[in-house]
């Protein structure tokens, strides 16, 4: 759908009125009219669950039908506060298991905000049972439980909107758009940052869950040997059975604009690795704080990624995206620069190809159109996306350790990556201080990946096959592609 056809979509639906009928799923059949009220559900009230119940909350004949949570406190602390906020609009009732409100013929849609393990098992169950659904970032754990969350969306015809809300930018989109154009020349690489200060997490022993928390539902798909409090309820960010580090955490959101800015023809690289470490903390956590990761696709385009969370005296916070194109021009933090110049222009930016109102407005735009071309950030750009940041972590947890030096990214006659790796290491170790003796970094292999049969080729390809797909517990099963 064009620029113009949203918004004239739009504009047809607003002019209508109540006389306009728009079509349901292909799943439900069921069919709005231009005022009906739309009923949602939200699973998981911590953090950013939070943010979905403000931001339904906001939307103009939107109810919010369920909230869902295993732990007891936590689902009655928001169910309270809803009432107030909700001042008798609706009710809302609180579930434990996503499950029983799926079997509400009447719901219409799940906004998703669990840990990563559940989102792409929730997405699947939501199109099945004919629900639009709105999935946090990353909407994939792994490779292959996202590739299925995209055939679902295909085969039952919801709407699946991804929650990196850059992809709501008209700004970004109009970008793009140029850059997709030529209008800088070809583009090189799009590189990504992830740098914000975090701490360390300590440690933890394993234990008994709390009696307010339901444990089986908490860790659901993911096998876990046992309860730990360093898990519930946000640093299992930071263990491979439950996340995926930062570069798909706050990472998702840079990486899905690198992608965004590859050309439009690109799916996934055809190669990938990373380096890092998990540098000073010395605690529980598995996934790295320092990492820089490289991925090519089959047009030579490529995108570098930089995540940096350790804190320092003058840290500098970069949450951003980069361009580099052939010719040497750059743009960096919305100025571009020609080859050679150190001065910034300033860019004018048409309005991008976006359902407009932002991440929750056009969602809820897309639902009562029953149109998933409308979601800013569909499933399969989020698939894509996500699985970009999957190779570079699994390049990680295949690496090995090699001393901390600037030889270390072994990426040879790469000028750019050994450039940008370099500024990443300089930080680490002049502005961290990281001793040059007895550190090392954990050096990835160069994986490389078949775009279309999506798994790994080549000499690592078992070892890399391995991490495609984690297993899971019974009764929480991702569902084979045949099976769907």
């Amino acid at each position: 759908m064009s620029h113009i056809s949203r918004r004239r979509f739009l504009q047809n639906t607003s002019m209508a009125g109540t006389s306009l009928l728009l079509a349901g799923t292909q799943a439900s059949g069921k069919v709005f009219g231009a005022n009906d009220r739309l009923r949602i559900a939200v699973v998981g009230l911590n953090g950013r669950g939070k943010s979905h119940i403000a931001g339904w909350l906001e939307q103009p004949n939107v109810e919010i039908a369920y909230l869902i949570d295993p732990d007891k406190n936590v689902l009655a602390a928001r169910l309270k506060d809803l009432q107030l906020k909700a001042e008798g609009r609706f009710t809302t009732k609180g579930l434990s298991d996503v499950r029983k409100a799926l079997e509400d013929k009447n719901l219409d849609a799940i906004s998703i905000a669990t840990p990563n393990h559940w989102h792409s098992l929730m997405t699947i169950w939501g199109a099945q049972a004919g629900k639009h659904v709105y999935v946090e970032k990353p909407m994939s754990h792994d490779i292959t439980e996202g590739r299925i969350a995209m055939e679902a969306q295909k085969k039952y015809g919801v709407v699946v909107q991804h929650g990196t809300q850059r992809r709501s930018s008209e700004q970004i989109a109009g970008l793009h758009e140029m850059i997709h154009a030529g209008h800088f020349g070809k583009l090189k690489i799009s590189y990504g940052y992830a740098c914000k200060p975090r701490k360390g997490i300590g440690f933890k022993s394993p234990g008994t869950s709390p009696k307010n928390l339901d444990w089986n539902l908490w860790k659901g798909p993911a096998i876990i040997d046992s309860y730990n409090a360093n898990l519930a309820h946000y640093n299992w960010h930071w263990f491979w059975r439950t996340g995926n580090g930062e570069l798909n955490n706050q990472g998702t959101h840079q990486l899905d604009v690198a992608r965004w800015a590859i050309d439009k023809d690109q799916t996934h690289p055809v190669r990938a690795m990373a380096i890092g470490g998990r540098f000073q903390w010395q605690d529980q956590g598995e996934t790295p704080n320092t990492m820089f990761g490289i991925a090519q696709y089959p047009n030579g385009q490529y995108t570098l990624f930089n995540v940096r969370n350790v804190d320092y005296e003058g840290y500098e916070r970069q949450v951003e995206n980069e361009y580099y194109f052939e010719d040497g021009g750059k743009i960096i933090r919305e100025l571009y620069y020609a080859k050679g110049s150190s001065t910034g222009e300033k860019i004018d930016i048409e309005p991008g190809d976006v359902t407009p109102g932002g991440n929750w407005t056009s969602f809820i735009a897309a639902c009562r159109a029953g149109d998933p071309e409308m979601a800013n950030g569909n499933a399969a750009d989020a698939h894509y996306g996500c699985v970009l940041g999957h190779l570079m972590n699994n390049s990680y947890r295949l690496g090995r350790s090699v001393p901390f030096n600037k030889r270390a990214g072994r990426f040879g006659d790469n000028e750019d990556a050994n450039e940008h790796f370099g500024k990443l290491h300089d930080l680490m170790a002049g502005g961290v201080g990281m001793a040059k003796d007895g550190e090392q970094y954990t050096v990835g292999p160069w994986l490389e990946f078949d775009p279309t049969a999506e798994k790994h080729v080549g000499k690592l390809a078992g070892k890399a096959n391995r991490l495609m797909k984690d297993e899971n517990n019974l009764g929480f099963k991702i569902p084979t592609l045949a099976k769907l």
